[in-house]
């Protein structure tokens, strides 16, 4: 092997025809064991390299870690949000694997003109109960669309598990429908936290760490899981997919409804809410950190 060499796609077979045509009769058994004395073994790419480093990521970092802690110590919800990818409705492909009687044919092509729908799915893991709400929006996913997602899920499960919780910790991403830049975010998280009457406290994951997020290995995993290899011909079958196969034996498991209502995009906060600006930000690491007081 040429120093250097880090890794190779050809299968052991052209590897062996490679040998021969260089005089040299190796099967393919014996490329086998050569490969494994290399140390050379098939994986998969591995998602890994950081594409930027924000700064003061560690200390946002460790001041997430003293947040979730003091809230789960006091009893208080630590609620983790994000949206997963967009998925269409109609005959298409989808990796993985179901058992059928018969070949389950479906497009060739994966346009969106001939999807029924669009759904943005919208989870909400809450950390100490090991639970997730799945919203289904059928609109687009805009801040609106996330608070109206808090809203219900805390109006129909998750107050009943904190009954005189004061304040909640919101976990997010740093961009997208939750960005911390965007003052429509933090006047609709304002409005919310008043119409709830809690404290909304909440953290931003820094630019490319939205990996870290506890949603994105604690629960979307498994409902990626209950969705390969679906078709999903109607709403009715992600909910159901999701509600029946996302569990675990350790108890977690997911609830989803249908959010139907219509979102405009391109909406900016009003001029009243930029002039007084009701925001409790962190002395430290501001532009990740701040609360809403629902007095």
């Amino acid at each position: 092997m040429k120093k250097g060499v880090l890794w190779t796609n050809l299968s052991r077979a052209r590897i062996s025809n490679l040998f021969k045509e260089r005089g040299m009769k190796i099967g393919v058994h014996i490329v086998k064991q050569l490969l494994k004395q290399l140390g050379y073994v098939r994986r998969k790419l591995v998602k890994n390299k950081s594409m930027g480093v924000a700064e003061q990521r560690n200390e946002q970092f460790e001041n997430i870690a003293r947040l979730k802690r003091e809230f789960i110590n006091y009893g208080h919800p630590v609620l983790s949000i994000d949206s997963k990818k967009k998925e269409m409705i109609g005959d298409f492909y989808r990796e993985g694997y179901v058992y059928s009687q018969e070949p389950i044919e479906v497009n060739d092509h994966d346009f969106n003109s001939f999807a029924k729908e669009t759904i943005i799915p919208h989870g909400i893991y809450d950390l100490y109960q090991d639970k997730c709400y799945l919203s289904l929006g059928t609109s687009k996913d805009t801040a609106a669309f996330v608070c109206d997602n808090l809203e219900y899920w805390w109006e129909n499960r998750i107050k009943y598990y904190y009954p005189a919780a004061p304040r909640l910790l919101l976990l997010c991403d740093g961009g997208g429908s939750n960005s911390c830049r965007n003052y429509i975010v933090k006047e609709k998280l304002y409005q919310l936290s008043k119409k709830l009457s809690i404290e909304i406290v909440v953290a931003h994951y820094p630019a490319y760490c939205s990996k870290w997020n506890p949603i994105e290995h604690k629960a979307f995993p498994h409902i990626t899981t209950a969705w390969q290899g679906a078709v999903f011909d109607s709403r009715e079958i992600m909910v159901s997919l999701a509600e029946e196969h996302a569990r675990t034996k350790t108890g977690f498991y997911v609830e989803a409804w249908v959010n139907e209502k219509e979102y405009l995009t391109g909406i900016k906060a009003s001029d009243e809410f930029k002039k007084k600006y009701p925001i409790k930000h962190s002395t430290n690491l501001h532009k990740w950190n701040y609360s809403f007081n629902s007095s």
